[in-house]
């Protein structure tokens, strides 16, 4: 008997039918321990605030992260990739000034704008919503946070992906042949002011759940660009014997260089690469969830796209409102929607290889 196998749009129903069913889950989970424990805080008026406080240096070390704190750590981690050679020479002028303008405006100018805007808003589109959840105990409205603002982002990065019109907004991310923290904020301005989550967490902070999005926002930006660093720090976790336990959830749970550097590989031939796959940002659970992502703790030899024409930063980070002048570029004025994967001149592989590499790719999962 003969299965017909389901085409993308199919499958990306399906997987768009459980993510409502994830969304729903903490909040269900809420009101099932509300019913068992009998209590009512909608009612008694109890709020976030009262129900938990981090302590002091606690709070002020995550409300330091949201605005100088993560830039200076990603900086300092910087520094220290530059110095010990981890760019090699791939670091041009051009590469440079791309991934430092995209430091720089997005964290100073973009994002704050977005929410500022979002914020005045909001008081003349739902009047009567400010702090209508503000009774919603804080572990509760920290779940609810972290699925939604995820979740959200893993199907804006997904389908950038999976939709070739969608895909060259976000081909500027991976046009870097090299992972660390000057490429971390490395996107096209576009992609960043619709970035979906941006508007749901200021959404969702309007409605009264900010205390519990400041720890969401620090906890995942911490994760992010770990995962984005060219230090392996998670490959002592594979390596030393005892913590193979810790690994084992780790990589499953979150983010990690092995699982994400996957995600920027320039070939998936090698049985590594996976940038067809491996969308998590914080949370890497999503991708075990809808079957995208692969699990081999190993590192990719090679970053980037094979057919990256080096286009200029401007091309990069404003496309399509400056297009790039390299020919047969996916950036140009006639450039493909995408482009070749594969050079033609490059031989096919051999199929046997490939069947193992899919085999180790299931055992590995």
């Amino acid at each position: 008997m003969t299965t017909t196998a389901k085409t993308p749009t199919q499958v990306i129903l399906k997987d768009s039918l459980i993510s409502l069913l994830l969304y729903v889950l903490p909040i269900s989970l809420m009101f099932g321990w509300f019913y068992i424990s009998g209590s009512k805080p909608w009612e008694t008026g109890a709020t976030e605030h009262l129900s938990f406080r981090a302590p002091a240096f606690l709070e002020a070390v995550f409300n330091n992260l949201k605005t100088w704190g993560l830039p200076a750590i990603m900086l300092v981690v910087g520094i220290v990739e530059f110095s010990v050679g981890l760019y090699e020479n791939r670091w041009t002028k051009n590469e440079r000034i791309l991934d430092i303008v995209c430091f720089i405006l997005p964290r100073i100018v973009l994002r704050p704008m977005i929410a500022y805007f979002g914020l005045q808003l909001l008081p003349l589109v739902l009047p009567n919503a400010k702090d209508a959840f503000v009774w919603v105990p804080f572990w509760w409205a920290f779940a609810i946070m972290a699925v939604a603002d995820d979740l959200t982002q893993y199907w804006y990065h997904r389908l950038h992906h999976q939709l070739p019109l969608l895909w060259r907004f976000h081909r500027t991310h991976h046009s870097a042949p090299y992972m660390g923290m000057a490429m971390t904020s490395r996107q096209n301005i576009i992609y960043t002011m619709f970035f979906s989550q941006i508007y749901l967490t200021v959404t969702l902070t309007y409605f009264g759940l900010g205390y519990a999005a400041l720890f969401v926002g620090g906890i995942k930006s911490l994760i992010t660009t770990a995962a984005h660093s060219s230090i392996k720090w998670d490959k002592p976790f594979y390596t030393i014997r005892w913590l193979n336990p810790v690994a084992w959830v780790m990589e499953r749970l979150i983010s990690t260089p092995a699982t994400h550097h996957a995600h920027h590989a320039d070939t998936t031939d090698d049985g590594i690469g996976n940038y067809k796959g491996n969308f998590g940002n914080m949370f890497f659970i999503w991708d075990l969830i809808f079957g995208t992502g692969i699990i081999t703790r190993q590192y990719p030899a090679a970053y980037g796209l094979k057919h990256y024409k080096e286009e200029e930063w401007y091309a990069q980070l404003l496309w399509p409102i400056f297009k790039s002048k390299k020919e047969g570029s996916e950036l140009a004025k006639n450039g493909p929607e995408v482009g070749d994967e594969i050079p033609v001149a490059m031989e096919a592989p051999v199929a046997l290889p490939q069947v193992a590499v899919v085999a180790q790719h299931a055992a590995a999962v």
